[in-house]
């Protein structure tokens, strides 16, 4: 039977670091060890829970079935410690290593995430963001498994846990190719519902922000096809007829960076907003309120406030 009493914090820091590595002398690297105290410290692990954990083989060490079933619950042990930790300590942006992550829908990842990365090249140099794609689907799975911890995107109210902040108002612009028919001159709802649409959609729907209105319009659109990722937009714009209404702002980053014409939306359409979304539980971490500051700011100056009015977001 395992003696718990011998597994102490460090020892538990040794095991999940050589589970990670599975490599000893880069895993003693990682902790500013010597190899022999981790050896050390593996040989107690191993006495405690009767068992190898790691055996050797070329070019490093292979985890026992043990060693691989304790490898999760340990490290999120250890993740949570941290978190914990953090939580209560002064946060030092010019000195943190800290690693947030951080669910963004690919809108907001493209607006959101360079200017917040040129604030943490020069404010928190050592802070990493690990990104991953989030959206209605997916967002609050991913704050409940601890996998991110704040999502941002068009998101609905969350359950009472969670704490949602308003950021970016949103308004619409039409995007198409120079010399496209409609490019010139103002844009009618029945021009507009003339030619088919391209959607971007990351999980697959159908339904954009514009359907419902077009449709209360009398000039339901025609999808002409459906993208999950906003990279394929333009050179689908350029080789085609087919016109996208999009966010304003990045709509305004794409036509200039790829030649695209932009137009007025001649459907009126409910201003949405993106959302943060955290979990309470992050209300008090120091580390964590810096970053939504943070953010909150970026999110102000993603636009001039003259650039909202010419695209009816104010």
């Amino acid at each position: 039977m395992a003696d718990l009493s011998s597994l102490d914090l460090n020892l538990l820091r040794v095991f999940d670091a050589v589970a990670r590595e599975r490599h000893v002398t880069r895993a003693a690297q990682q902790l500013h060890l010597s190899q022999p105290a981790v050896s050390n410290a593996l040989t107690r692990l191993r006495q405690a829970l009767g068992d190898e954990l790691f055996l050797r083989r070329p070019g490093g060490v292979e985890p026992t079935e043990l060693a691989l079933s304790l490898a999760q619950p340990v490290a999120e042990v250890l993740d949570r410690l941290r978190e914990t930790l953090a939580a209560h300590a002064p946060f030092a942006p010019a000195t943190s290593d800290r690693v947030f992550s951080l669910g963004l829908s690919e809108y907001a990842e493209a607006v959101l995430a360079p200017p917040l990365l040129a604030h943490l090249g020069r404010d928190a140099p050592g802070v990493l963001l690990a990104i991953q794609h989030a959206d209605r689907t997916n967002a609050l799975a991913l704050l409940e498994q601890g996998e991110a911890q704040l999502v941002i995107g068009m998101l609905a109210e969350p359950p009472a846990l969670f704490t949602r902040l308003r950021l970016l108002p949103e308004a619409f612009l039409v995007m198409m190719r120079a010399g496209h028919p409609l490019a010139g001159g103002p844009m009618t709802v029945e021009g507009f519902a003339a030619f088919p649409h391209l959607l971007h959609s990351p999980n697959g729907s159908r339904e954009g922000a514009l359907d419902g209105p077009m449709r209360e319009a009398g000039h339901p659109r025609r999808l002409g096809a459906v993208v999950a990722h906003l990279a394929a937009v333009p050179p689908i714009l350029r080789e085609t007829d087919m016109v996208m209404a999009l966010s304003a702002r990045l709509a305004r980053q794409m036509a200039a960076a790829h030649g695209l014409a932009l137009q007025p939306c001649p459907v009126a359409t409910r201003h949405t907003r993106l959302s943060l979304v955290f979990h309470r539980r992050f209300e008090a971490d120091q580390g964590h309120a810096w970053l939504r500051r943070l953010l909150l700011n970026v999110a102000r100056e993603a636009t001039p406030p003259a650039e909202c009015e010419k695209a009816g977001m104010v």
